[in-house]
């Protein structure tokens, strides 16, 4: 067994990335805090192909020198915006069709794992510390909960969107 070289994955160009169809899923990163984990949102929505990351409220944007550092290039490839107001940026969306799915340990939250997801969603991630804002809570469709079995209350906010960005770009293109 050998580490295959950077020229045997066989990835896109910059270029064709940007041409190429993507999953119909956006971001909405709700207020976080850190650069580093906004970068690592960009890196995972460039792997999984996805439509684009909305930035809302005290987000950093790039060029940060934290999501520079972590996003490895994804900034380039991964179309973003920016929203002041978190619930404006869902009610668009909402208006457009969008299913908003929240990340987020609620009294109607649902078990990610049996949930099936379509095409035309907005997964919301909250804040590191207070979660998804309390005003755009009563505009999401579904409220998800990652199971956990350790002692903390949640994950990182980065490694839970790694994990449900995975799952829809599972399902998604095995449909």
């Amino acid at each position: 067994m050998k580490k295959k070289k950077l020229e045997e994955l066989n990835r896109l160009s910059t270029e064709a990335y940007l041409n190429s169809e993507k999953l119909d899923v956006v971001i909405v990163v709700d207020n976080l805090r850190s650069g580093l984990n906004v970068g690592s949102i960009f890196r995972t929505t460039d792997c999984f192909k996805l439509q684009k990351i909305i930035l809302c409220g005290v987000s950093p944007r790039p060029p940060h020198k934290e999501i520079t550092k972590s996003a490895i290039g994804a900034t380039h490839t991964v179309e973003w915006a920016y929203e002041e107001s978190s619930k404006e940026a869902v009610s668009k969306l909402k208006n457009l069709g969008y299913t908003i799915i929240g990340i987020e340990q609620t009294s109607n939250s649902t078990t990610f794992r049996d949930y099936q997801f379509k095409e035309r969603v907005a997964i919301v991630l909250g804040n590191e510390v207070d979660g998804i804002s309390n005003d755009v809570l009563p505009l999401l469709d579904d409220a998800l909960e990652l199971e956990q079995y350790g002692t903390k209350h949640s994950f990182n906010v980065s490694v839970c969107a790694g994990i449900v960005l995975y799952e829809i770009s599972k399902q998604l293109r095995s449909s």
